[in-house]
C-alpha cells in the first residue's frame, strides 16, 4: 500500500481516518511502523508468553520500594499487612489490564482506537484527552525517578554531588533514551524486556539475600498491626500505577491471534506484574523498619545508598535505571497511539515527540521547582485511579456486551471518522457512555481528598478508606448496563 498523507477513501466511498501517514505497518521489521490501524489477522504472529516480560519490566522501579516503605511509615501496617496489601493490589489492578486487554486481540488495534467503539467517535476524545494527560503526569514521575537514580549512582561512584546543570543534562538523556526506544517499536520493546526481566530479577534476588542476613527481622516482625482501613486505602495507592496501565493493555496483545487464550492472557499479565510488585513493595517495607525516614527521602532513590553496600546499589540501581526507561518507553509507546486517535497527524513514532517533550519540561518542574517529591507522587496517584477508572467501567461494559452478541469490532468502522461510520451514534457521540464516563468521574473526584483538594464526600466511608477508585468503577459500569444499549450502524 502507498504512503497517504491525510484520509484514504474506502471502498464504499467513506472517508477512512489514517493518520499514521505511513504505509499500513511493515510490523515484521526492526522498527515498527504501523500506527492505530488495527492489525490485519496475517500479522497476528504474537505469543502470549510475550506479556510476561512486558509486565515484569512495567514494574521495575524503586518507586515501589518508597510505596512500600511509606505503607509501614504513614499507614503504619506491620509486615504481613504490607504483603496482604501488595498481593491485593497486584491481582486486583492488573486482573483489571488483563481482562481488558483480551480486547486487543479481538479488534488488533490500540485500547485508545478500541475506545472508539464504546464513547463514539468524537466521544472518545473527551476521555481520550484526560486519559493523555494522566499518562504525561506518569511519564513525568518516572522520568524524574529515572533521573534520581542516575545522580545516585554518580554520587556513590564518583563523588558527584547533584546540581541543578546536572539535574538538566540527566534528565534530557534520560528522557532521549526512552523516546529512542519507545519510538523503535513492538519488537525492540519484547528483546529489552526480556533482557532487563532476567538482569534485574537476577540483582532483586541478591538485595533480598543481603537483607535476609543484615536486617533485624525481630524488629521487623514485631510491630503492631495497622487498621483495617489503612489496609485498604494502601490497596488503592498501590494499584493505582496498575490502574494506569489498564486502557494501554490491549495495546500489547492487539498482535496476539483470535486463538490465543483470554485466561491464559489475563495470567500473564497478573503473574508478570506480580512477580515483581509483591517482592519489590514488601522490601520496601523492611528497609523502612530500619531506615524510617526514607519514606520521606527528598528523592525517592538516594536512600537505597544509605541502606545498601556500594557494591550491591549501584548494579541495582543500573538495573533499575533500565527498568524505568522501559516502563516509560512501554507507557511512551501506547502515548503515541493516544495522540493519534486525538488527531495528532503524525507516525507513532514521532507522536511519542509530544509525550517525551511534555515530560521533559515537567521532570524539570519536579525536580528543580516542588518540594516534596512524595507528597506530589501520592496526589498524582489518587487522582491518576480516579480519571482512569470511569474509563475502566464503561468500556469493561461495553466488552462484556460484545461477548455475550458475539459482535466483533470492526475495522473500517473504527477507522472511520466521518458520519457513515459504524460508530457515530449521535452526532459521534455514544450519550450512554459518556452520560456513564462523566457522572463516574464527576463522583470519584467527590470521595477523593489529596493534598491540593478534598471533594464534599470525602469524610464518607468510601472517602476515608481510599476507595474512590473503586466507587467510580462500579458507578460507570452500573450506569452504563442500565442504560440503554447503544445501536452501531
Amino acid at each position: 500500500m502507498a504512503p497517504t498523507t491525510d484520509n484514504a477513501v474506502r471502498s464504499d466511498g467513506a472517508l477512512v481516518d489514517d493518520v499514521s501517514t505511513t504505509a499500513v505497518a511493515d510490523s515484521e521489521g526492526a522498527i515498527e511502523t504501523r500506527g492505530i490501524e488495527p492489525v490485519p489477522d496475517h500479522e497476528r504472529h504474537g505469543r502470549v508468553r510475550e506479556l510476561f516480560p512486558t509486565w515484569v519490566a512495567a514494574n521495575i522501579s524503586v518507586l515501589l520500594l518508597t510505596m512500600g516503605a511509606a505503607l509501614v511509615v504513614f499507614n503504619k501496617l506491620n509486615f504481613w499487612q504490607v504483603l496482604i496489601v501488595a498481593g491485593c493490589a497486584a491481582v486486583a489492578s492488573f486482573g483489571m489490564v488483563g481482562v481488558l486487554s483480551v480486547s486487543g486481540k479481538w479488534g488488533g488495534a490500540p485500547g485508545a482506537m478500541l475506545s472508539r467503539a464504546t464513547f463514539g467517535v468524537r466521544g472518545n476524545l473527551f476521555p481520550g484527552a484526560i486519559l493523555w494527560v494522566a499518562r504525561f503526569g506518569w511519564e513525568t514521575i518516572n522520568a524524574v525517578t529515572g533521573a534520581y537514580a542516575v545522580l545516585t549512582v554518580l554520587d556513590l561512584l564518583f563523588g558527584i554531588k547533584s546540581n541543578s546543570v546536572l539535574i538538566v543534562i540527566t534528565l534530557f538523556v534520560f528522557v532521549a533514551c526512552t523516546f529512542l526506544v519507545s519510538g523503535m517499536g513492538r519488537k525492540a520493546l519484547n528483546v529489552c524486556n526480556k533482557w532487563s526481566t532476567y538482569l534485574f530479577g537476577v540483582f532483586s534476588v541478591l538485595v533480598l539475600g543481603y537483607l535476609v542476613v543484615h536486617i533485624k527481622w525481630h524488629d521487623v516482625f514485631s510491630k503492631p498491626a495497622g487498621s483495617t482501613a489503612m489496609m485498604i486505602a494502601g490497596i488503592g495507592t498501590i494499584a493505582a500505577g496498575g490502574i494506569s496501565w489498564v486502557p494501554t493493555g490491549p495495546d500489547f496483545a492487539r498482535y496476539l491471534p483470535h486463538s490465543a487464550s483470554g485466561k491464559k492472557i489475563v495470567g500473564a499479565t497478573v503473574s508478570g506484574a506480580g512477580v515483581v510488585m509483591v517482592p519489590m513493595v514488601l522490601m520496601g517495607a523492611v528497609m523502612a523498619v530500619a531506615a524510617p525516614g526514607l519514606a520521606e527521602a527528598p528523592d525517592p532513590v538516594s536512600f537505597l545508598g544509605d541502606i545498601l553496600p556500594t557494591w550491591l546499589a549501584v548494579p541495582y540501581l543500573v538495573t533499575a535505571i533500565v527498568g524505568m526507561l522501559l516502563i516509560n518507553s512501554l507507557s511512551m509507546y501506547s502515548a503515541g497511539f493516544t495522540a493519534q486517535t486525538m488527531g495528532v497527524k503524525l507516525p507513532r513514532a514521532m507522536a511519542v515527540s509530544i509525550n517525551a517533550a511534555i515530560s521533559l519540561v515537567g521532570g524539570l518542574m519536579l525536580m528543580l521547582v516542588a518540594k516534596s517529591f512524595l507528597s506530589s507522587f501520592i496526589t498524582f496517584l489518587i487522582l491518576l485511579a480516579v480519571s482512569f477508572s470511569a474509563w475502566i467501567g464503561v468500556y469493561a461494559v461495553d466488552m462484556a456486551r460484545r461477548r455475550v452478541r458475539a459482535v466483533r469490532y470492526d475495522a473500517e468502522g473504527l477507522m472511520d471518522t466521518s458520519p457513515s461510520s459504524r460508530y457515530w451514534y449521535q452526532g459521534g457521540f455514544c450519550w450512554q457512555a459518556m452520560t456513564a464516563w462523566a457522572v463516574a468521574l464527576i463522583a470519584g473526584l467527590c470521595f477523593t481528598q489529596c493534598a491540593w483538594f478534598s471533594g464534599p464526600l470525602s469524610g464518607t466511608f468510601v472517602g476515608k478508606y481510599g476507595l474512590g477508585w473503586a466507587a467510580t468503577i462500579a458507578i460507570s459500569a452500573l450506569l452504563m448496563a442500565v442504560l440503554p444499549t447503544p445501536r452501531e450502524k
